[in-house]
């Protein structure tokens, strides 16, 4: 499937459930799903509201993430952007949704980390140390980075999940996933959007760490950052193509300022 599918797709047969909400976010983000002689598809909207419809960009989000994952390097979740019509509440919307395969093997299962990290942690244990322990260290380290470049603030306990064998013998964290509350994604329109310090530290939810994507790379040893594909400022243009019918292109800049900047800042950290 490409990346990005430009022209209408009708997926008015799809029906939307509620999903596990984010903190402080108005709205709500819909996910479906369906069985393909391929597999099952996985579906999920921008933040959407009864009142104003679709109001989020981040399914676009999404896209940019997936990008910057395969230029540092990091294992991860594919998406594919469509534009689409669909039925919602019974009343028809065009929006552009996300799309994704299933990443589990044959004869696996999936399990939130913190419920996997509740039943099996040690006393006195914290996420972090219970990751280590279980042979995670890079896969949190690099994740944390990557959270930081983008100010994930939705990486709670089931934004990070184990895949685990029907016989428990072998547990694996999962690819990342699940990136769109980020980017800018908390501004409600253009002028706050412009207004935005990029640098700045908002709250975060983050099962492994803090509060804090600046205090997250603090936890990482200078000796274990982990050594990723640098971004180069040429990046650009693979990390915006084709996405501006799905999204202002002031936002688009916007977005990649914030991204550059923030890779800059943590390039000055390791060095």
């Amino acid at each position: 499937m490409a990346q990005i599918i430009h022209s209408l797709q009708d997926l008015t047969h799809l029906s939307w459930s509620h999903v596990r909400g984010s903190s402080g976010t108005a709205g709500s983000f819909l996910k479906s799903y369906e069985e393909t002689p391929e597999g099952k598809i996985y579906y999920k909207l921008s933040n959407y509201d009864s009142f104003r419809g679709i109001i989020g960009h981040e399914c676009v989000n999404e896209i940019i993430a997936d990008r910057l994952l395969t230029i540092l390097g990091i294992p991860h979740l594919a998406y594919t952007l469509i534009h689409a019509k669909i039925l919602l509440e019974d009343l028809p919307h065009q929006t552009w949704l996300c799309a994704s395969s299933d990443y589990k093997r044959p004869g696996e299962r999936k399990l939130a980390l913190d419920t996997y990290y509740q039943t099996e942690h040690l006393p006195g244990e914290s996420p972090m140390e219970f990751c280590v322990r279980c042979g995670w260290e890079q896969e949190i380290y690099q994740m944390l980075v990557f959270d930081f470049l983008i100010l994930n603030r939705d990486r709670h306990g089931a934004n990070m999940e184990i895949l685990m064998d029907r016989n428990r013998k072998k547990v694996r964290l999962a690819p990342l996933f699940d990136h769109g509350v980020s980017l800018l994604s908390r501004c409600p329109d253009e002028s706050a959007m412009l207004r935005e310090n990029l640098l700045e530290d908002k709250p975060v939810q983050c099962f492994v760490g803090s509060h804090s994507s600046w205090q997250n790379l603090d936890l990482i040893p200078p000796e274990k950052r982990p050594a990723l594909h640098p971004l180069r400022s040429a990046d650009r243009s693979i990390l915006l193509e084709g996405l501006s019918d799905a999204l202002d292109s002031k936002w688009l800049n916007r977005i990649w300022e914030m991204i550059w900047q923030r890779w800059e800042a943590y390039a000055n950290l390791c060095r």
